[in-house]
This record gives structure tokens, sequence and C-alpha cells, in this order.
């Protein structure tokens, strides 16, 4: 049986490395054959996102019947509390430790959720392996959000050396220490304590010694912090508008700001944006969030306030 779903192209060359990255992220939609086009190969993915076109795919053998769900190292999320579903999926991939059903939405001052185990391993926390990084992630305790993962490779594509970076809402660091490399330093803050154990515990895990933990409100940042910065990370697409006064009194003339958050039109938020100084203004989506909603992110460069 074939089916017509959202599908990333790639050279063949790079089949391994998108293939992993997707499953990483929680994106492939592992019910379906991946497709040899020619010189290239045609991956299934979950929803619309960048880059992504409509293609015919032929059902895998014996997937199809399993309930849609998304990967987060070794755990699986459902979108429906089926615990015969959970039973299924946790059969059918060995790496799996957990099969998890969120019972309450992302909430609180922390962004965090609550899961009921429906299979498996009575737990939250996992590892995630990430373009040769390697995160321990509790979803419980900590916002982790495994689909940004090509969105990290992006940026720290675009990081000239030495740069000075502020990631605002940092969580357990997987921007931080993707972008650390290539980075003078790394200040990586945020309001939750068990996002910033996470993080000094990801900064041993790949030795990395130029990131700044810091516990601290956004709000506060430009009264704690000596410097302007190069590039600013916001992540906190809920909430993160009423942050962007802090993030351009942070950023230097002249450098960039990563601003994702939600929209529902395109151009939502540019008029804050012009009105804050921003001078260059780049707006792509990242996926599609809910019905009539995006995750977008806005490229922001920062002329003089």
């Amino acid at each position: 049986m074939t089916v017509e779903q959202w599908g990333v192209r790639v050279p063949v060359r790079q089949g391994e490395e998108t293939r992993q990255a997707l499953i990483g992220e929680g994106a492939l939609d592992c019910t379906l054959k991946v497709l040899r086009d020619g010189t290239a190969l045609v991956f299934p993915v979950l929803e619309e996102r960048g880059g992504a076109g409509r293609f015919v795919f032929e059902e895998q053998p014996g997937r199809a019947d399993l309930p849609r769900h998304e990967l987060v190292g070794g755990i699986a999320i459902l979108q429906e509390n089926d615990p015969e579903g959970a039973t299924r999926i946790l059969a059918s991939r060995p790496s799996l430790h957990t099969v998890l059903f969120p019972t309450s939405e992302v909430e609180g001052k922390y962004r965090t959720r609550t899961y009921a185990v429906l299979a498996g391993t009575d737990t939250t926390r996992t590892e995630v392996l990430e373009h040769g990084h390697r995160f321990a992630v509790d979803l419980a305790g900590a916002y982790f959000s495994a689909r940004l993962s090509t969105e990290r490779q992006r940026i720290a594509a675009k990081i000239k050396k030495d740069e000075l970076v502020l990631d605002m809402f940092a969580g357990v660091g997987p921007f931080a220490i993707t972008l650390a490399p290539k980075s003078a330093l790394v200040v990586a803050a945020d309001l939750n304590p068990r996002a910033v154990i996470l993080l000094i515990e990801n900064m041993k895990k790949n030795r990395v010694v130029n990131v700044l933990p810091l516990l601290a409100d956004a709000r506060r940042l430009n009264a704690i912090l000596p410097w302007t910065f190069d590039r600013i990370i916001m992540n906190l697409p809920l909430a993160g508008t009423e942050f962007l006064p802090a993030a351009f009194r942070l950023v230097r003339p002249g450098g960039t700001i990563h601003f994702y958050t939600l929209v529902s039109k395109e151009g939502e938020h540019l008029g804050r944006i012009r009105e804050l100084g921003g001078i260059e203004v780049t707006e792509r989506v990242v996926r599609s969030y809910s019905a009539g909603q995006w995750h977008a992110v806005y490229d922001i460069v920062a002329g003089r306030t």
C-alpha cells in the first residue's frame, strides 16, 4: 500500500546522517519506507517542516499499525492514551525503554509537563544522541525539543570564530553545547534549577569548558552580565515575545537574535521587532505546531538602540 506524506530529500551521501538526525528529533515516520529518487533519498517525516515536500511512500510491513508517537532518546511519547499501542511500540523498537503519555500541557514558570508511563521502565529520564553530542534529558523536569536538531546545526554553521553567545532559555543545554566549539564563550541561562543541573551534567558529558551555566530570570540578565553579545538564542516559543526587550538590551549593534516563537500568520511579530531595533529580519517556518499555528524563527540583525 502507498501513502502520500511529507518527505525530506537529501543526496545519498548525506542519507545516514540525515536518518540519525530525524530519528533523534522524533521526526522520522518509521511506518513508511525511505524512497530512492535518482541520486537522492527521500525520508518520510511526521509533519511539515522547512524544505519538505509531498511524496508517495510505501508502507513498512508490520509497522503501519503503530500509533503515532515522537521519539526522544529511548522514550516514545504517544499522542493518545493507548496502553496496548504503547506495548506494541516498545516491542517494535529494541532501543526504547519507556513509552509515555502526556497528562498535562506545557505549563508553569518552568515550562514542564507531567506524564503517565504506559509501558516499560518507570522513568522520564533518557539520553539523546544528536550530531555527536549526548544530552541527559528528564522530560518531566526540564523542557527539551529534539525537533530543533536541524536548527541547532543551522545556527552553528553561521557562527564566526570567537563569538560571544547568550542562550537566554538554555534548558539542558542542546543549543549552548552545540554552539560552544566555535564560540569564545556561551552564557547559558535558565530559571529552572533542574534544567541547570542537567546542563552542567551535559557539559561534563560532552567535555565542554567554555559554557557558563547561570540560574537566572532572563528579564534580569542585563543587570547581571557585564557583556553585550554577538549572538542570542531565544527558544521559548510559548512566551518569548515578552522577553524581546531584554534581548535587544543584551545584543551588540550588528549582532544577531534568533527568536523562536509561535505564529498564526506570516510577519506576526515583525512590527514589534522593528520597533525594538531590528534592522534586518528573516522569518522562516521550522515546523507546524497545531491547527493554524506554526513554530517559526526570526533571524534578527540588531541596529543601534
